[in-house]
């Protein structure tokens, strides 16, 4: 064993509630002779831990981005942190494969404890272009995404002249009626309602809130009385409710919605999607031999894998008994104790003893937030509503947030929240990748003649119909490329592409096309004999891509338009 290996290593995965929470009750449990000769290991993507139920007022800006997160570190001192993901897990050879840091070398970490709390993940593959279009709320990326994509909606929307982009840009979608989702749009629609008395040309009339449930009424969690009453107020606030109605499809432009009763589907125009559902089990689990039910880690009443000694699971992704006969739920509140009842039953492993501490919570209640000074509670089967149910979740969470320093800056925003204006400032930190996916559904436009040529589109799937003036050119199929010439050339489409089928493709920018073209060998020489095949003469890449530069608008405009079918 190398000199730097500890004795012994609890081995933990995930850097939520149950894996930090596990950790830090590991440091507290342990004497020091204990943790001298064993190695608490987390390993955690990020090196904080989100307190997701306060992720929503990001989004609305009540609450500061850094103020929702809390360093693992400072929680867990005793605890030494692997900011990697998660690879592999060898559970024959007791063996957890890191993926590498900034030097490209593998990390493997040997465990005689694994705690398994890896969450949940959106499962994306069950819906055509979610994937590619639709935006995740879970992780601190997400709201600050979102925040980012509602600010361009409405800077997009306030310089746009076509009333039906107009109606796209400004109808925001959240797929999933549970707290999340909830939560979630509660918190854009403040936020939006709040933002539009700042721009000139967008009335708050505009603006078009849907929220998508397959159930037949939003907060399933909740009693039916605050079920209803969270309903009536957010339809109230302006928020288009549809119940037994779910995602079909998620495009760049629109959103193909499911009626539950019928299988009626609606394309509802949108530039902005949000999914909280649906979410699946880690896919590391699967590959893994422990029991399990629907993807997710069966334990017993002391967190431990039968037939496994030494492996636990929490959280999300295991299937915990209750004392009541009920499975334990994936809520905050359960994955903190479960995490606690986890550690205690280690450290009784690492010391003999036989005696194992059986998880005993039920849970105290269930909150949810819906924006403006409102909320419901159910807690020790009171029914609380409105400001009342509001002021009570805003304290139980304060007291709930990890340190006091936390606490402090929590507060402190919420004060400021009630006198100042929300900040409405745009933070371009986000940026599509160069080379990325996007769904198409039938009908759809991919470009339109005359719009930029700025893409190169490669068909993985499906089939799109090129026009011009109505007249159908050329019919698109799996491996086909288009839209390369106008990109080289510099000039406009002077041709349309329309999906036929469901159509996914890969899409390349400019600025990568340019470096493949200059870079990757054979692939100059491919478009070459691309160009040449589709526009009927021999052409010199090189010659085209340098004579044709962009030039300014007005000498574009004097250009006469190409004519060859070919060109896109």
């Amino acid at each position: 064993m190398p000199a730097d290996e500890p004795k012994r290593r609890i081995l933990i995965l995930g850097g939520g509630f149950g894996g930090v929470y596990a950790a830090l009750h590991l440091g507290k449990m342990l004497t020091p002779a204990e943790l001298a000769e064993t190695e608490i290991a987390l390993v955690s993507r990020d090196n904080y831990l989100v307190f997701q139920p306060l992720l929503p007022e990001v989004i609305s800006g009540s609450v500061e981005l850094s103020h929702v997160i809390a360093p693992i570190r400072r929680m867990a001192p005793k605890a030494r942190l692997y900011t990697r993901e998660v690879e592999a897990i060898d559970a024959s050879r007791r063996i957890v494969q890191l993926a590498p840091g900034i030097r490209p070398h593998p990390l493997a970490l040997h465990y005689d404890h694994l705690v398994l709390a890896l969450g949940t993940r959106l499962d994306d593959a069950k819906i055509p272009g979610m994937r590619e279009h639709a935006m995740p709320f879970k992780y601190l990326r997400d709201a600050l995404r979102l925040r980012h994509q509602l600010v361009l909606a409405l800077e997009e929307a306030e310089v746009e002249p076509d009333p039906a982009e107009r109606r796209r840009l400004l109808t925001f979608v959240v797929a999933g009626g549970g707290f999340s989702g909830v939560e979630c749009i509660a918190e854009m629609n403040d936020f939006l309602r709040d933002a539009v008395r700042s721009y000139h040309r967008v009335r708050e009339s505009e603006l078009r809130l849907i929220l998508l449930q397959r159930g037949d009424r939003i907060l399933p969690e909740m009693t039916p009385g605050l079920a209803s009453f969270a309903h009536k107020l957010l339809a109230k606030r302006g928020v288009e409710i549809r119940l037994g109605a779910g995602l079909a499809a998620v495009s760049a432009e629109s959103v193909a919605v499911a009626d539950k009763a019928t299988g009626a589907v609606e394309h509802i125009p949108a530039r902005t999607v949000v999914a909280t559902v649906p979410a699946g089990p880690h896919p590391l689990l699967a590959a893994l031999p422990f029991p399990q039910e629907r993807g997710r880690i069966v334990v017993n009443g002391h967190l431990e894998s039968a037939g496994w000694p030494g492996v636990w699971a929490l959280g999300d992704c295991a299937v915990v008994p209750q004392v009541d006969g009920q499975m334990s739920p994936a809520t905050a509140q359960h994955a903190l104790r479960q995490a606690k009842t986890c550690a205690q039953n280690i450290v009784h492993s690492l010391r003999g003893g036989k005696e194992r501490k059986v998880f005993g919570f039920t849970g105290l209640g269930k909150l949810g937030s819906l924006g403006r000074r409102s909320a419901v509670a159910e807690v020790f089967g009171i029914k609380l509503k409105g400001i009342v149910a509001w002021l009570f979740w805003r304290g139980v969470y304060a007291s709930k947030f990890p340190g006091l320093d936390g606490q402090i800056r929590l507060l402190a925003d919420w004060v400021m929240d009630v006198f100042l204006p929300r900040d409405i400032t745009q933070l371009r930190v986000f940026r599509d990748p160069a080379v990325h996916r996007e769904h198409f559904e039938p009908g759809e436009t991919v470009f339109d003649e005359g719009d930029v040529g700025d893409k190169v589109f490669f068909v993985v799937q499906g089939e799109a119909v090129v026009e011009r003036d109505g007249a159908r050119l050329a019919t698109l199929t799996k491996g086909d490329v288009f839209g390369e010439a106008s990109l080289i050339s510099h000039q406009p489409r002077n041709a349309s592409v329309r999906a036929l089928t469901p159509l996914d493709a890969v899409v390349v920018e400019r600025e990568a096309f340019d470096e493949l073209l200059g870079h990757l060998p054979g692939m100059n020489a491919q478009m070459q004999a691309l160009m040449s095949s589709r526009l009927g003469r021999e052409v010199n890449l090189a010659h085209e891509m340098t004579t044709l530069a962009p030039r300014p608008i007005h000498e574009r405009a004097t250009r006469a338009r190409p004519t060859n079918a070919g060109k896109v």
